[in-house]
């Protein structure tokens, strides 16, 4: 009986620690570094495939019609553009484009993917982003 018992406790232990590591970056910000050169498959993307804007930075917004936080999402990337002129918008509906989501490794929705002006991926988060996490993450990229 204890055996059993101690089996039950050590089972909820090693789900509760999986659970923890598969979602302790769930909604996080995070850098993405790219060099110079590479090709689309390695952080650059297509500017013409994508719709990416050719004079400042775009952000890339991956969502889908049964998505209810893509509608939060596409708020506040909508007041981020608002406010800075030079940064365009691309909103990709993932059911749509399975490849483009594929290729950029959109495993969850929303995912909110910043380029420069070419074409490299520089930033990138999962959820919702808050507006000030955007505009700092576009602010080196503006100047």
């Amino acid at each position: 009986m204890t055996t059993v018992i101690v089996a039950i406790i050590g089972t909820f232990a090693v789900a509760a620690l999986a659970g923890w590591l598969l979602t302790r970056r769930s909604g996080s910000f995070k850098e993405v570094h790219s060099e110079s050169g590479q090709g689309a498959q390695e952080g650059t993307a297509d500017i013409a495939d994508l719709g990416l804007s050719g004079t400042g930075p775009t952000i890339v917004h991956f969502s889908a019609p049964w998505c209810g936080p893509c509608d939060r999402v596409r708020r506040v990337v909508d007041q981020v553009c608002n406010d800075l002129a030079d940064v365009a918008h691309v909103e990709i509906d993932l059911d749509a484009n399975p490849a483009t989501a594929r290729r950029f490794s959109v495993l969850s929705l929303p995912t909110t993917l910043i380029f420069d002006v070419n074409g490299r991926q520089r930033y990138r988060t999962s959820g919702v982003p808050k507006a000030a996490d955007l505009r700092s993450a576009l602010a080196p990229l503006l100047a």
